[in-house]
């Protein structure tokens, strides 16, 4: 359940459901698989696999799921089934099949090759925190993000919610603190980087498990070279790679804090509550210094 990406997004003053209010929202768009002519299915789903549960609650914290089922049928696949469909067509009525029918025949291999495709599942995580006001959904690409909001609007009905920004860009704060070779607060930097020129080409250099308080990074950096990626661990607990789009990515929870949330489940069953509880504390102080070394919060 560790979240390993961070898409962030703040809740307006709007924002004012309740975990009944939302629970029952989101069950009207409960997750159904694919029917034999679908190719994706999304809906919402107990987060933590237990019937009846749409969103689980602790200590002001939420968190819910989208599932996703996708029925995979490579174009390669149909494009060879089409072929000889066409091939079948063209011996009996005497000549090849126009632009038309050939488009016709590819759709309607399509639909018969669907029911047999195989089926992909998926599951994002959504973390809502109303008291700092967050949304924060576990997926690598702000395309992923967008589906999962795209959905949580569609059973909300609205959505009052802003991508996050800072009053500094993160491209502008990561240069200059590779620059000085030190990060603010209780932010380190870590061994690995990306550079990229502005230039129309977009030169990049990448480094990687690579010492960073050096003066050749400076020097790619006085040619005009910004930061667009930069390895950071913040307060010795959690490491992260942080994108010039604000993104957070491989996002790992060092042994010391899963240890920790073990610690606190003991006695307990229930060590998906201790996780879920203690990532979410971390991760709010996380959000909030980060905000706060990119200068605040922008418009």
């Amino acid at each position: 359940m560790w979240f390993r990406n961070l898409q962030l997004f703040r809740l307006t003053d709007a924002w004012n459901l309740t975990g009944e209010v939302l629970a029952e929202k989101l069950t009207r768009k409960a997750f159904q698989g694919c029917g034999a002519s679908d190719r994706v299915a999304r809906g919402w789903v107990p987060p933590r696999g237990i019937e009846g549960e749409p969103v689980f609650a602790q200590q002001g914290q939420q968190l819910i799921a989208l599932g996703i089922e996708q029925k995979l049928l490579p174009p390669a696949v149909v494009r060879q089934y089409a072929q000889a469909r066409t091939a079948e067509i063209e011996a009996a009525q005497g000549y090849r099949p126009g632009r038309k029918q050939l488009r016709e025949i590819f759709e309607q291999i399509e639909q018969e090759l669907l029911p047999r495709a195989f089926v992909k599942r998926s599951l994002t995580y959504v973390w809502i925190d109303p008291v700092h006001r967050l949304l924060v959904v576990d997926a690598a690409s702000s395309a992923r993000a967008d589906e999962v909001i795209e959905q949580l609007k569609l059973a909300l009905g609205e959505l009052p919610l802003t991508l996050l920004k800072t009053r500094l860009t993160p491209a502008t704060a990561l240069t200059r603190w590779l620059a000085a070779g030190d990060a603010p607060g209780s932010f380190s930097i870590d061994r690995d980087c990306e550079l990229r020129a502005a230039t129309e080409e977009r030169a990049a250099v990448r480094y990687v498990r690579h010492g960073l308080d050096s003066d050749e990074i400076r020097a790619h950096i006085a040619a005009g070279k910004t930061a667009t990626r930069l390895a950071l661990t913040w307060n010795d607990r959690i490491s992260f790679v942080l994108t010039e789009q604000l993104q957070i990515k491989r996002l790992a929870f060092l042994d010391l804090l899963k240890e920790e949330a073990e610690r606190q489940a003991e006695g307990s069953d229930d060590l998906f509550a201790a996780d879920f509880v203690l990532m979410s504390g971390e991760l709010a102080l996380l959000v909030a210094e980060l905000i706060e070394a990119l200068g605040g919060e922008g418009e």
